[in-house]
């Protein structure tokens, strides 16, 4: 088990805008960050980091925590992994104590996995760069590829022997267990190397981990597969990985776009011709989870296709998914016989990236003109290719974006512009219906729970609106809210001096005027975090916003979060514009002393309130013939509470109607 010094070590260490930034591309906006949530789809940006406060929190899924929450979150690491893995980031020692044997053994058995996969590929190395046989058979087809010293070291390219078990039997006697080697299917259950005679390709997931690989038979003529991949493991997802991702993160963000070939040598051809924003789907279709790893950096995608009519096949179908995930797509179609390796060999580096971007076509725009030379004078045909057409466009979620292509695509087919749309959108509503078919299957309810949910979808006759949906969650009552708004205070300030001279800070302040109710806190978080708070000033400790984002409860952890991050700023322009400052009072997120003042007094005022409301339904239930004396005591008490409430209104400048 990690010890609480080395992970209070590691949280204040890590820096969450670095951790997010490997996996989401951020835009700075104000003092936070900016970027497309990784956990949910969206189109448009909530997903906000604030360096200052160490966090990140997504305003459309909820999300939000500290660059270990990310990584627990994003990349299914447990709380020690994501400590691990960002003590190895940071270069943090780490100081063990004792654990259960359930996490060790779990904790192992994926380290394991991944010396074992940093094993390989170091075998591999060595064997391609000092057996003869690697350099004869493997270097020297790197070589032939133009491939560079340096190039071949970055993506640790490598050379798997003939021998049916040498690898096998190297690892055995280092030491790794062979059930391993088995379940990482570097060895079949026959003890034999799964790669054999092949050059090999590492495959790196998003934290340069060797999490599988790649193997390229150089033997011609006989019928074995060309390439072979590494089946899916622990640690390898096929469908959530793309290969040259690591190394190519950088450059999508920089370039703002991402190309994407078919195989592991056009990426590292491209690469070492300094085109870096470059990835690969490996020769298999595009799934959903790669898609979306690649929206994570940039909406926009250009794909680039081999010159035969395979490829120009290949331009024309599988591409919906991304246009369904609001991807913009752009295909380069290669000279015919060409790929980009290839290509790239005979124009040289400065006039192949001329060359894909003045030929990028946007997609839809590319498959309506090549396919319309195909239909010339025969109507079915055409019939045929509008209904393609239609198709593609269909899958486009945002209704301006259907409705550009749905305006160019009728030029090109002589069709009038409505006829097209009306099709279209025919084809938008049967995809909705089928999906909540889907959803109903997967979620079943009950057709009144169905009427239930559209009726919410309906405005009231009176209303004018429409498409309002009820807000079915029980209201805050407002005494909830002071009560967050206290706690707000003491997450994000209490530490903060309230009065310099006397050393009190602004929880003592507000604690020691909120003693008598801390056991009647209507919110119980709140309570929680106000006693902890107090616990901290009885033991001397610091009170700071971290110790309570970074809390070992998650529930306070995640509402602290909640309380001190919001999708708001205050506007620089004032100063950078007209360089005016604020003089009357500090900057808003500096002024504690004010925002602790009038919190405090919101929040008695809500409380009298709260209790004059009691205190009343008391009186009412008195009749004459009970205890005069009692009832008495009530009034005054009753005028008492009236009294302080109207005074603490005053101060507010609240206008109290009860």
């Amino acid at each position: 088990m990690i010890s609480q010094k080395s992970v209070q070590q590691i949280l204040e260490t890590a820096k969450v805008e670095e951790v997010v930034e490997e996996y989401v591309n951020l835009k700075r906006r104000g003092v936070n960050m900016l970027g497309l949530c990784p956990f949910h789809n969206e189109k448009t940006p909530s997903f906000t980091v604030s360096p200052a406060k160490n966090i990140y929190k997504c305003f459309g899924c909820g999300k939000g925590g500290n660059a270990v929450q990310f990584l627990m979150e994003h990349e299914n690491f447990t709380f020690p992994e994501a400590l691990r893995h960002l003590a190895q980031k940071y270069n943090i020692e780490i100081e063990e104590t004792q654990t259960s044997r359930e996490n060790i053994e779990e904790r192992q058995l994926l380290d394991s996995l991944y010396i074992i996969t940093q094993f390989a590929k170091e075998y591999y190395a060595d064997q391609l760069l000092n057996t003869s046989k690697g350099k004869s058979i493997g270097l020297s087809y790197f070589k032939e590829r133009g491939y560079r010293e340096e190039s071949i070291k970055k993506f640790g390219l490598g050379f798997a022997p003939e021998k049916r078990d040498n690898f096998t039997l190297t690892a055995v006697q280092k030491g790794f267990n062979i059930e391993l080697l088995r379940k990482i299917a570097l060895t079949s259950k026959h003890n034999s190397d799964f790669f054999r005679n092949r050059v090999m390709f590492p495959i790196h997931n998003l934290a340069g981990k060797v999490i599988g690989f790649g193997g390229r038979t150089l033997q011609k003529g006989k019928k074995i597969p060309k390439y072979i991949n590494s089946p899916e493991t622990e640690i390898y997802n096929k469908s959530k990985v793309l290969y040259g991702a690591f190394h190519a993160k950088k450059g999508i963000r920089q370039e703002d776009e991402c190309i994407l070939v078919e195989g592991y040598t056009d990426v590292i051809s491209l690469h070492q011709a300094g085109i870096e924003n470059v990835v690969a789907s490996s020769g298999t279709s595009l799934t959903v989870g790669q898609i979306r790893l690649i929206k994570r950096y940039t909406p926009n995608i250009k794909i680039i296709y081999d010159g035969d009519p395979a490829g120009v096949k290949a331009a024309l179908r599988g591409l919906d998914l991304i246009l369904e995930q609001d991807m913009n797509v752009k295909v380069v179609l290669l000279p015919e016989g060409e790929d980009p390796d290839s290509y790239l060999q005979q124009l040289g580096s400065s006039d192949f990236k001329q060359f894909i971007d003045e030929n990028a076509k946007d997609f839809i725009l590319l498959k309506t003109n090549l396919l319309i030379e195909e239909t010339k004078g025969d109507p079915v045909k055409k019939a045929g290719l509008i209904k393609d057409i239609v198709s593609s466009i269909a899958w486009i979620p945002d209704p301006l974006k259907r409705s550009v292509y749905a305006k160019e695509c009728s030029n090109v087919l002589e069709l009038d512009e409505h006829v097209l749309i009306d099709a279209i959108n025919k084809v938008v509503k049967q995809k909705l219906y089928k999906k909540r078919q889907q959803d109903q299957i997967a979620s079943p309810k009950s057709q009144q729970q169905l009427t239930e949910e559209l009726l919410s979808l309906e405005p009231s006759p009176e209303s004018g609106l429409g498409n309002l949906k009820t807000d079915k969650r029980p209201p805050v009552s407002l005494l909830e809210f002071q009560e967050k708004d206290i706690a707000r205070i003491l997450i994000a300030s209490g530490g903060e001096l309230f009065d310099k001279e006397n050393n009190v800070t602004v929880a003592a302040y507000i604690l020691s005027n909120i003693e008598e109710v801390m056991n009647d806190f209507d919110n119980k978080i709140c309570e929680k975090i106000a006693k902890e708070c107090l616990q901290l000033l009885a033991d001397k400790k610091p009170i700071t916003t971290q110790h309570f984002t970074n809390h070992e409860d998650a529930e306070i952890s995640q509402f602290s979060i909640d309380l001190i991050h919001t999708p708001f700023e205050f506007s620089p322009n004032w100063k950078a514009f007209w360089d005016i400052d604020l003089q009357t009072q500090p900057l808003p997120d500096q002024n504690f002393l004010k925002d602790s003042i009038y919190a405090l007094h919101r929040f008695k005022l809500k409380k009298i309130i709260q209790m004059c409301e009691k205190n009343q339904e008391r009186l009412k239930a008195f009749n004459e013939k009970e205890n005069t004396t009692k009832m008495m005591k009530l009034l005054k008490m009753q005028q008492r509470l009236i009294t302080m409430r109207d005074e603490l209104a005053k101060k507010l400048n609240t206008v109290v109607l009860k």
